[in-house]
Parts: C-alpha cells; sequence; structure tokens
C-alpha cells in the first residue's frame, strides 16, 4: 500500500506524516489492520528494537478529588466505589514499588489525586523519592501529581525525579467537554514546566470518550510539537458511577489503528498502552506490543490490570524481551539530546520540527492521493463496541490496602 510505505520511510527519518496521511491510519478497514500493524512495527523495531519497558503504577493519594474529569472515576462526585485513602507514608510507597521492580518494572510512576500538589505535597512526595531510590538506586521514578505551581518541576527533580506526567488527553477543540475545572492551556503549561525543568516529559492521551478521528489526530500533533520522550495511550475504562460509563467506543481493532497513528506521528518517543488495555485490546494484546515500546505491569490506579505474571509470558510469547535496567530506553539521539527531540535540527526533521511534510502541508500524501491501492478507506462504518463491563474490576488490592499487589 502506498500508504503504510510512505508512512513507515517517513518514521524512519522521523518526518512528520500529513493529517491527511494521519487520519487515512484510523480510516483504514479490518480487513487491512495486519497490513497497518506490520509497517508500524517497522518504526517501533528501527527505534526500541524487540525491547518493552515495564512500568508499575503506585497511587500515592486516591479518591477524593476536587476537579470534575468526565473520564476520572476518583473525580468529584463520582459514585465508583473505588478505594479512598490520602497520602501514603514513603516506606509504604517504597514497599508497593519495591513489588513492581521485583516483577521487572524499570520505571515507578508516583501518582496522587488532586488538582496539584501543595509545596507540602512536594516534600512528601520528594521524601518518597528519595525513599524509593535508597532501596532501588538505579530505578526511574515519574511524578504525576496534576498541575504544578512556578518551582515545583524544580523542587521534584532535585528530589530525584526523573520525568513528570501530566496528559493532555483529548483535543484542545473538545477538552471543554471533557473537564470544566481547569482548561487545555492549563495542562499544555504543566507539561512545558517540566519540561524546562530538566524533568523527562510523559504526555498522552485517552481514547474512546466519543472523539472524532479528527480529535484523535489534533491531540497527537499537539503532543509531537509539545515533544515529551513518553506518550502513554489510555483506552477509556468506562467505570459505573462517572459520566462516561455508557462509552463502550472502542473494538480491539480500533485500538491497533490508534496505536498504529501514534507510531507514526512520535516515531522515535516511547509510545506506552496504559490503562484500559486488558479491556479494549483483550486478545490482541500481543498484537501491540508491534507498536508500541511501554506498558504497564499489574494494576492501575483504581482498576486492576492483567496478572503481572502473565504479562511478562505475554511479552515472551510474542517474541518480545523485557527492556533492563541498565539499557537506555530512549534512542541516542533523544538520550543524548536530555529532553526528547525538541533539539533536533532542521534537516533532522524531528519532532516539533515540521519542515516540508509538517502539520497542515499536505502535499503529495493526503488522503484520496493513495495512488496504485491506497487504503483512506473512507466508507468503513465503525461497528458499535459491546460494552464489557465483566472487565472493568475495581483495584481491592496493593497500594492503600492490606492485599499483596499484583505485580
Amino acid at each position: 500500500m502506498d500508504l503504510l510505505n510512505t508512512l513507515v520511510d517517513k518514521g524512519l527519518r522521523r518526518e512528520l506524516p500529513t493529517r491527511d496521511e494521519a487520519l487515512a491510519v484510523l480510516a483504514t478497514s479490518d480487513d487491512d489492520v495486519l497490513d497497518v500493524v506490520a509497517a508500524a512495527g517497522k518504526v517501533r523495531r528501527h527505534w526500541f528494537g524487540r525491547r518493552v519497558k515495564l512500568n508499575y503504577l503506585v497511587n500515592l493519594k486516591s479518591g477524593l478529588c476536587p476537579e470534575d474529569c468526565s473520564y476520572c472515576s476518583q473525580r468529584l462526585g463520582s459514585k465508583a466505589e473505588i478505594l479512598k485513602y490520602s497520602w501514603l507514608k514513603p516506606d509504604q510507597a517504597s514497599q508497593a514499588a519495591a513489588a513492581g521492580l521485583a516483577g521487572g518494572a524499570k520505571r515507578v510512576c508516583l501518582v496522587a489525586s488532586g488538582r496539584g500538589p501543595t509545596d507540602r505535597d512536594v516534600d512528601r512526595v520528594s521524601d518518597t523519592i528519595k525513599a524509593i531510590k535508597d532501596q532501588h538506586e538505579n530505578v526511574e521514578v515519574c511524578a504525576c501529581l496534576g498541575l504544578l505551581s512556578d518551582g515545583q518541576a524544580e523542587r521534584l527533580r532535585e528530589a530525584g525525579a526523573d520525568a513528570y506526567n501530566h496528559n493532555l488527553n483529548t483535543s484542545e477543540g473538545t477538552y471543554g467537554d471533557i473537564t470544566t475545572t481547569h482548561t487545555y492551556a492549563d495542562r499544555v503549561d504543566t507539561v512545558q514546566k517540566a519540561h524546562a525543568a530538566g524533568l523527562s516529559a510523559c504526555s498522552g492521551l485517552i481514547a474512546g470518550m466519543g472523539e472524532s478521528d479528527e480529535d484523535l489526530v489534533d491531540v497527537v500533533y499537539a503532543l509531537r510539537e509539545l515533544d515529551p520522550d513518553s506518550v502513554p495511550v489510555n483506552f477509556l475504562i468506562p467505570f459505573e458511577g462517572t459520566p462516561l460509563a455508557k462509552e463502550w467506543n472502542l473494538t480491539p481493532q480500533r485500538c491497533l489503528r490508534i496505536l498504529a497513528m501514534v507510531r507514526f506521528v512520535c516515531p522515535d518517543a516511547e509510545v506506552r498502552i496504559a490503562g484500559g488495555r486488558e479491556v479494549h485490546l483483550r486478545t490482541m494484546q500481543p498484537l501491540a506490543l508491534n507498536l508500541a515500546n511501554s506498558i504497564f505491569l499489574g494494576d492501575y490506579l483504581t482498576s486492576e490490570g492483567q496478572a503481572g505474571k502473565a504479562d511478562l509470558e505475554m511479552i515472551a510469547d510474542a517474541g518480545f524481551e523485557v527492556e533492563g535496567a541498565g539499557e537506555v530506553t530512549l534512542p541516542e539521539h533523544r538520550a543524548a539530546a536530555g529532553a526528547g527531540c525538541g533539539a533536533h535540527t532542521d534537516a533532522d526533521a524531528g519532532c516539533g520540527s515540521h519542515g516540508d511534510a509538517g502539520c497542515g502541508s499536505h502535499e503529495g500524501g493526503g488522503c484520496g492521493a493513495h495512488a496504485g491501492g491506497g487504503v483512506c478507506g473512507s466508507a468503513r462504518v465503525e461497528v458499535p463496541a459491546e460494552a464489557r463491563t465483566d472487565l472493568v474490576a475495581v483495584r481491592r488490592r496493593g497500594a492503600g490496602t492490606d492485599l499483596a499487589p499484583n505485580a
């Protein structure tokens, strides 16, 4: 297929696809999904080989959030029957992290519900980072604490944090339909603060909230412009008791197309399959490893994930290998820059350097320009996905409980 060959060539050069090309990936038919996976897989293997990075979540503070994000089980007014607890002590968080690290995780993600941290909260998290790194010297620590105020990213960096996560989640045009208690611009500002402080920026999206293909492309292009090193792709978990409980819009094939589009637009970034993979990809999870080079091990913040042992078996059975603590995740040019591919010259055609094939430059590769067998697929009709509420399990183990974690 001309489209896929073009996208592979661009991905190997770190060249930005046109918007029409990205939309065409989402519009391919289910009959073509294996071709799409194979093409995006070439780009993934070029930059990351067959390594899979394992990440482990520790929910430092669960529920009781004043924000009204419609997708979130911890939101203001949520009736989801999730665990609710205040801050874990540093030794409790370190103990929880140890379980994931023993299972092969390379990065620990410390997450706390809320609008953003107070200075006292930054002190708490700093103490927790120290406790974890005292026990596990080489572990990567990513903090995810909400909107940052001036100087807080620098303090986290000084405390030993390696990265900061704050997702854009959806396009700027539809953000107000999802959340009203903060703005899209607030989120962009926090990612920029993390980047400026020398933290590795981690920012991604949530698919399946009723957004259009154009919305998905908008948010992924915005992410590329922000230039995070890591791009988590979440698939909405429709929790009962939240406004989006009835939004079952994803099929496994749709999820694969979304991951492929993200890989083509962000070819040399760490693409991570995050929440919802077990619910929506289901038995197609191994195929998704050909697109993403990173996953979460075990459970998520408020929902249970696949058994950690099953994750490791899946990776091995699919012909991939767990990335070791001594291996560098990012390609050399990104790792050397220290802050992602924003340091690329124009000649490199890197992320954020749009050159002759930038956002809005549709010549020569747009939808409808696929001579000789294009796969634009504009006539494809999405089949509504079956609601699999049986696959949504609220987390009752690990952090904040007396039960052993899933790692």
